[in-house]
């Protein structure tokens, strides 16, 4: 007795036992322990299959049924052997007599890990599935075969035989079949694996015809999403189902639905990349799933038509180089059929094991490139570029790999680029020119006509502020330009460059961060170190009587002028030096509230969407670099311009002018103001009072300025009956000599250091030389000295245009009436465009590197609070040590 095959009951063998205690048989026979009703039977049978012409069977794997022998053993040896001379091979049975294809090696390469595996599958399958697609033209035996080929990356070589050398050797001797559809490339009863056998057709392929459809941003489905549907097909060739590649198909990383669709809308740059474990992959993919891609589309007569999608592969070899992998598309050999996860072929010895080698397609890209001044959406043939990489499997549990799905759209941005570069030095040259201009200004400014060193240095420093301006203007242009008319189009006529084709756009950028960043601090260091002096014209109001120490008398002297007046303007000066026309919190915080609350940051997204808002479960695209910058500088502008025509036309107007009540408060304080930007050139404000004194009481005040309401005085202005009081003035070299050997003594001592304990002799010296100073340039603008006499005029047009002055201060200082209160050039406020420029920039280096407006936001308030108070410190230093103001004054 034995144990019947479940374990349950025992049973009576009549050949013996196994050495596990059951019944068995012969090898040619089957074990028969139950009737056809299920019932067990007293003794077990020992039922030979029969092999000969009648049923042509024998035992199957199991040992537990007789089944009908596979038909090439019947055709070749009319039995269920294969014997000699026959050919045994992949389970079927070859006649010696028949003509075979060439003997191929059942090996597998691994390029990137050098190695080359004796595979199990090709071992088993590889020749029969070649001689029955030779012989038979056996359909399921071909698409193996080219499955094979695929597993080997479609590479090709002549120094040996492989999957791919038996593929191309039936293609090329099957030419008598003819092609499917016309296809060339496509022979009757193969797989369409390759497009030609020699790289070189990329170009036909992709660019001589155009796909024969439009496409759209806003339409029905058809126009804007990319109807891609696969034919499936597993290892063995068998055709599995036609599919649609929504629902994440070829996208290895997990995501929803949503996500995962939108790669296949029209214009959404698409981008997923996740890190997986090798054991999901093993688990998951056990079994290669092979794809032939197409694109759906609807004729003209209403139909629907499949276009065939190409395949760049970059790890095939064509004779052991990589064609692929170069950027000439002459060198290129396009592909058909592809997988995702091969983990059948890098195994070695037994196919039920784990392989040795798994290859993965880590990389995937879908490139669509727009058709070069197309107006409706018309596009090349869509491309799949596939990146493999093969896993040497050690531990799976521990093991992972970087994966990633994209969607990118291109288009010839060769135009583009000719086009800025044209721009770029059309006007880097009048740049130069304008950089001339201002360098032959700043020689007669300084009253030195000598080419000198310091005349090429700065000639830098102001080509560095004009080029820094082109550098923004073309990169603001580019940005509103792509932001304009890619986001507003209907019908696809632009796309927007590729991140790598971003690169010079975001060295402009930076270019003009730098440069406009040598210029700022150019600015600060020339508005710190200019020479102020303020006039006193306060004349003393009688006599008083005063000891004269040592000498034991009292004499009568002139009453002091009171000092705090000049205090006074000091601290107005002192207060409007950082001035501006914008408000830096309320522009930050505006940018920041449109760009990140109202939403205005969505439309810098590389997708086709122009809506402000979006939806959790939305895809979010990346951001486009160009997009980005035109988006935030767009607002920076918009809000800046909004903000100074405001301050400009309203605030000034009906609320405070700030430049224009510091002239009036000078005339009421009965204090001029003489500044000197350059050696022999500056600014003068005429604050001479009308009423020949201001120091008085309120009342006296009151009445001073009734008078001058109801026109009963003289007008303010510099020269009789006018009101012009600030002035551009341009001094002789005479009066510059003179005025420095003043300030030489006034400079020896910049202040007291303490008001109390300042030596008298230093104390002395320094209050002599500051009455000195002030007696001179008050002399000076009475015309006591006929010899540093000035003339008053009006500037010519294109003087004012061009920023200089064309006639050179000889024998007299020139006085130029200035209207515009030019004076504020030496301030913030006379330099809203350079700052405002500068903060843009600062703003768009900090969120081009950080991918973050808050971020940008934040540090760009806080560099303009540390240069302001680097501007406001420096400014009171300068202030205090070039008008003999005390420091501990200016509040």
């Amino acid at each position: 007795n034995g144990v019947t095959q479940d374990g349950w009951n025992c049973i009576i063998c009549p050949k013996g036992l196994t050495s596990e205690g059951k019944c068995k048989c012969l090898n040619d026979e089957i074990l028969v322990e139950r009737s056809v009703d299920g019932v067990l039977l007293d003794e077990a049978l020992c039922i030979r299959c029969n092999g000969s012409e009648q049923s042509f069977s024998a035992p199957d794997a199991s040992g537990n049924r007789c089944v009908r022998c596979e038909q090439t053993f019947i055709n070749v040896s009319k039995s269920c052997d294969c014997n000699s001379p026959n050919t045994l091979t992949g389970g079927l049975c070859f006649s010696a007599t028949e003509s075979l294809p060439p003997k191929a090696l059942p090996t597998v390469r691994f390029g990137q890990l050098g190695i080359t595996l004796r595979s199990a599958w090709f071992l088993k399958n590889l020749q029969s599935s070649a001689s029955a697609c030779w012989l038979y033209t056996n359909l399921t035996a071909c698409q193996a075969l080219g499955n094979m080929c695929v597993m080997n990356m479609n590479s090709l070589s002549s120094s040996n035989t492989d999957a791919c050398s038996l593929f191309q050797y039936i293609y090329v001797n099957t030419a008598r079949l003819g092609n499917v559809h016309s296809i060339a490339y496509w022979r009757q009863n193969l797989p369409w694996l390759y497009y030609g056998d020699q790289p070189g057709l990329a170009s036909q392929v992709l660019e001589a015809n155009n796909f024969p459809t439009i496409f759209s941003f806003k339409g029905t489905d058809k126009d804007v999403k990319l109807q891609f549907v696969a034919a499936s097909f597993d290892a063995a060739g068998n055709f599995l189902k036609w599919q649609s590649l929504e629902g994440g198909i070829l996208q290895l990383c997990p995501d929803t639905q949503t996500k995962l669709n939108a790669a296949y809308a029209f214009g959404t740059t698409y981008q997923q990349s996740c890190k997986i474990s090798l054991s999901k992959i093993l688990l998951e993919f056990a079994n290669p799933v092979f794809y032939d891609l197409f694109l759906e589309y609807n004729g003209d007569d209403g139909q629907q038509y499949l276009w065939a999608v190409p395949v760049l592969n970059l790890n095939l070899q064509y004779s052991e180089m990589f064609v692929n992998q170069g950027s000439n598309m002459n060198n290129w050999l396009l592909t058909r059929r592809f997988f995702l996860v091969d983990a059948l072929s890098g195994k070695e010895n037994d196919l039920g094991k784990l392989p040795r080698v798994i290859r993965i397609a880590s990389k995937i890209t879908i490139s669509i490139h727009l058709v070069p001044h197309t107006q409706r959406g018309t596009i090349y043939p869509p491309l799949i570029i596939i990146t493999y990489t093969d896993v040497l499997v050690q531990n799976p549990d521990t093991q992972s790999v970087m994966v990633s799905f994209s969607v990118s759209y291109e288009m010839n941005q060769s135009e583009a680029q000719v086009q800025t570069d044209i721009t770029l030095g059309v006007l880097g040259g009048l740049a130069v020119l304008w950089s001339l201009l201002k360098t032959a200004g700043w020689k007669r400014r300084t009253g030195n006509s000598v080419i000198d060193l310091q005349t090429l240095f700065k000639f830098l420093l102001f080509y560095a502020g004009d080029l820094a301006n082109v550098f923004f203007i073309i990169t603001v242009g580019t940005g509103i330009y792509w932001l304009v008319f890619f986001k507003a189009q209907q019908f696809v006529s632009v796309l927007l460059p590729l991140p790598s084709e971003e690169e010079d756009f975001v060295t402009y950028i930076a270019c003009a961060f730098c440069l406009k960043a040598l210029q700022f601090l150019q600015l600060l260091v020339s508005q710190l170190t200019i020479d102020i002096f303020f006039i006193d014209w306060e004349r003393p109001k009688g006599k008083v009587l005063k000891a004269v120490e040592g000498e034991g008398v009292i004499k009568s002297a002139a009453a002091p002028v009171s000092i705090w007046r000049t205090y006074f303007i000091a601290n107005e000066w002192n207060e409007i030096q950082t001035m501006r026309k914008i408000n830096p919190l309320f522009q930050v915080l505006a940018v920041l509230f449109f760009l990140e609350v109202v939403g205005f940051s969505n439309l810098a997204l590389m997708d086709s969407s122009s809506s402000l808002t979006r939806s959790s479960e939305s895809y979010i695209a990346p951001w486009s670099r160009i997009l980005r910058f035109g988006m935030s500088a767009a607002l920076w502008l918009a809000i800046a311009l909004l903000q100074i025509l405001f301050f400009s036309v309203f605030y000034e107007r009906f609320i405070e002018d700030k430049i224009s009540q510091f002239v009036d408060l000078c005339c009421m304080s009965n204090i001029s103001v003489f500044l000197l930007s350059h050696s022999c050139f500056g600014y003068y404000i005429h604050g001479r009072s009308v009423h020949g004194h201001a120091d008085t009481n309120m009342e006296e005040m009151n009445m001073n300025l009734k008078r001058e309401a109801e026109n009963l005085c003289s007008q303010r202005g510099l020269l009789p009956n006018t009101d012009g009081q600030t002035f551009q003035i341009s001094i002789s070299r005479k009066m510059r000599l003179h005025y420095d050997r003043i300030h030489e003594t006034l400079m020896r001592k910049r202040g007291p250091a303490r008001l109390l304990d300042s030596s008298a002799n230093t104390f002395e010296q320094s209050t002599r030389a500051y009455n000195t100073m002030n007696k001179f340039l008050s002399s000076f603008i009475d015309h006591v000295h006929k010899e540093m006499d000035y003339i008053v005029k009006d500037k010519l047009l294109l003087e004012r245009i061009l920023g200089m002055e064309f006639m050179e201060p000889l024998e007299k200082s020139l006085f130029y009436n200035d209207e515009g209160q030019s004076f504020s050039d030496v301030l913030y406020y006379g330099n809203e465009t350079t700052l405002l420029i500068f903060d843009i920039l600062f703003f768009s280096v900090v969120d081009l590197a950080s991918q973050s407006f808050v971020l940008a936001a934040i540090l760009t308030y806080l560099q303009q609070e540390i240069f302001r108070f680097i501007r406001n410190t420096l400014g009171q230093k300068n202030l205090a040590s070039k008008t003999l103001v005390d420091e501990r004054f200016l509040i």
